[in-house]
């Protein structure tokens, strides 16, 4: 009698993989993939570009050492060595725009590279004379040696982005905040807050932003919009950021900041792939916090990640993604074997928000000798 009250009951008949018990609780939490259904696919031929947050560059240094195409249109000159390469980000992203945080970043770079907009920042001064462009400070170690050098550098640099979205087959592009500093000018989006390295932070020149989920939703439906009027055959894959905010300049704990962030992204991009067929979801994020593996995905300081999660993610990417891949080849271009317990050590990656940290921390020496 009993079991008669629940034969109609909707939930009777939906997937293993919608059930918690089944599809999180019965795996070994390595061995979890939150992904279901049809996905597009890449092979070792297709131009997949990278973008977006520090973790993006797993994702580039993995499709590299796999044999896949990651689409990159500024190489390095030939005189530079591997060890400097990385340094002046050649090779860290598809061109040389270090990170882009926010999709208003996202969109006004396609903006400028299509020649649609032109911000009025002028550019950061340095030490020692040299300067940084305001929307890529931390491209080169010790910025340029003249305004003229760094113009024509960037000019350089948008054409080499207007290729890459004229001809890309896949963008991926990792969400990485909504906390942002901008113009108060022309509203112009930097990756850090002027005066972290670079610049000079001036209140009436610059503010502090923090995006809402509307805001987001509607930069990302811009950004592909653009995109697909130079490229309609484009796929864009989003994905969130694990990496938590190392520091807030909301009146709020920096945990409760990074959730914040993290869910505002996350429902931005379930909108985006809700709404248009050509917008797919890679979810990297949910393999980092919810497979409850944080003492081997995370390193000590709680934010960097580890080899053992890029290995779990790129698995995922690859079972889900690509054609052509197999675990071994995986395995060994994250350079740990699949079944082995990987130390909690950070991946090193080129990150922007780093000069947050700096800045904290020349601070505190400033604080002690003052003592």
């Amino acid at each position: 009698m009993m079991s008669s009250l629940y034969e109609t009951c909707p939930y009777n008949d939906i997937a293993r993989s919608a059930r918690w018990s089944d599809a999180v609780a019965a795996i070994e939490s390595d061995r979890i993939d939150p992904h279901v259904g049809d996905a597009f696919r890449v092979d070792q031929s297709t131009r997949i570009a990278t973008a977006g947050s520090c973790f993006a560059q797993n994702l580039a240094r993995v499709l590299h050492a796999s044999g896949f195409n990651h689409y990159c249109v500024e190489p390095a000159p030939g005189w530079l060595d591997e060890a400097k390469r990385k340094s002046f980000n050649y090779g860290v992203f598809s061109a040389r725009y270090g990170n882009i945080y926010t999709p208003r970043q996202l969109l006004q770079l396609m903006q400028r590279a299509l020649g649609l907009f032109k911000p009025a920042e002028p550019p950061w001064r340095m030490s020692e004379g040299r300067v940084a462009d305001p929307f890529r400070p931390r491209i080169q170690p010790n910025g340029f040696d003249s305004v003229a050098e760094m113009e024509a550098d960037r000019e350089a640099h948008l054409d080499a982005v207007r290729m890459m979205l004229s001809s890309l087959d896949v963008l991926v592009f990792t969400l990485g905040l909504t906390e942002s500093w901008r113009s108060r000018i022309d509203g112009a989006v930097f990756p850090v807050a002027p005066g972290c390295g670079a610049g000079s932070f001036e209140p009436g020149r610059h503010e502090f932003h923090n995006f809402r989920v509307n805001e987001i939703i509607d930069d990302l439906s811009q950004a592909v919009a653009l995109l697909h009027s130079v490229n309609p055959r484009a796929q864009v894959l989003l994905t969130v950021s694990p990496v938590p905010l190392v520091a807030t300049m909301t009146q709020r704990h920096v945990m409760q900041a990074t959730i914040y962030s993290k869910s505002v992204l996350r429902t931005a991009a379930e909108e985006l792939t809700s709404s248009n067929p050509a917008v797919s979801y890679f979810a990297a994020y949910e393999i980092a916090v919810a497979t409850l593996n944080a003492s081997r995905y995370f390193a000590a300081d709680k934010r960097s990640v580890t080899d053992a999660l890029v290995n779990h993610v790129m698995r995922c990417f690859f079972d889900r993604f690509a054609r052509g891949a197999t675990p071994q080849s995986i395995s060994q271009a994250v350079s740990i074997p699949l079944s082995a317990e990987a130390p909690a050590a950070p991946v090193q990656v080129v990150c922007d928000e780093n000069a947050i940290a700096e800045a904290l921390a020349a601070q505190i020496t400033r604080d002690s000798g003052a003592k």
